[in-house]
């Protein structure tokens, strides 16, 4: 019984942890629920898991609801989905950090294209501490992966 609870936890921590990081809205530390992108991105892209990107395009779509951002995230997830079925020199799954740097690439390429969508010095600074904290945050809520594995 326990080695089903254990296995039943194995496989739906992706889930269970997007959910979470999506639920924890607070203003400031995780606007929108912005933060979910994070297990999104790691489950699609850097360590691939069975129908999660129909999940994760779900969840950029609610991120996007929040935001009132009409598609924004969705799209941009569907272009890196896009260009990473494509590709043939970039493997996410090999990169060091988990993938950090790529997914600073997807979060920068966002926020960027945010700072200049509505030019304020307001929405300037509230980006870059966004990216600033994505990125920060991206190496523990990864780990975690590994630590639930064990």
């Amino acid at each position: 019984m326990i080695n089903d609870f254990v296995r039943f936890f194995h496989k739906s921590f992706p889930f269970l942890i997007t959910v979470f990081l999506w639920r924890l809205s607070i203003p400031w530390w995780n606007p929108a629920g912005i933060l979910a992108l994070i297990p999104v991105f790691y489950y699609t892209f850097v360590r691939p898991i069975n129908w999660f990107v129909l999940f994760g395009l779900l969840f950029c779509f609610l991120i996007d609801y929040r935001c009132n951002l009409p598609l924004f995230w969705t799209s941009l997830f569907c272009l890196f989905y896009a260009v990473n079925g494509f590709q043939n020199y970039i493997d996410a799954t090999h990169f060091e950090n988990n993938s950090l740097y790529l997914f600073m690439l997807f979060i920068g390429l966002g926020l960027l294209i945010l700072i200049f969508s509505g030019w304020t010095w307001i929405s300037f600074i509230n980006n870059i501490w966004l990216f600033v904290w994505l990125s920060v945050l991206y190496t523990p809520i990864t780990a975690s992966d590994k630590w639930v594995k064990k």
